[in-house]
């Protein structure tokens, strides 16, 4: 099944931010062996050359390393990990915050909303 991937950004920098969140997520876990460039692409639906591009940005991050026997690998910095997700975490909530104040919410009924929801759950 091909990724949902939209015209509006570039595909590699969508496919950096889907494999950043699964690696945060656990999905990859650190040290674990990622698939193929061209398994992934042919996933995603999209040419190997983005899918490489997308593994290069990785690497740059430092979310994943190339090792000549064992291919790509996610890193074993479990720090490093947190870190991309605790940054992940705050860019959610700052897009939230500013949708929410596009609604006319405040800051503090947004949080209110939340703390509400979250006892409804």
């Amino acid at each position: 099944m091909p990724w949902e991937l939209d015209s509006d950004r570039p595909i590699y920098a969508q496919i950096v931010d889907r494999l950043k969140h699964e690696i945060v997520s656990g999905f990859y876990p650190p040290g674990s062996r990622l698939p193929s460039v061209r398994d992934l692409a042919a996933q995603a639906s999209v040419n190997p050359n983005t899918m490489q591009k997308a593994f290069t940005e990785l690497e740059r991050t430092g979310l994943i390393v190339t090792r000549r026997t064992s291919g790509r690998t996610v890193t074993e910095d479990t720090a490093l990990i947190e870190q991309v997700r605790s940054e992940l975490a705050e860019l959610q909530i700052s897009q939230f915050l500013t949708r929410m104040q596009h609604l006319g919410y405040q800051k503090d009924d947004s949080i209110r909303l939340l703390l509400a929801k979250k006892e409804e759950i």
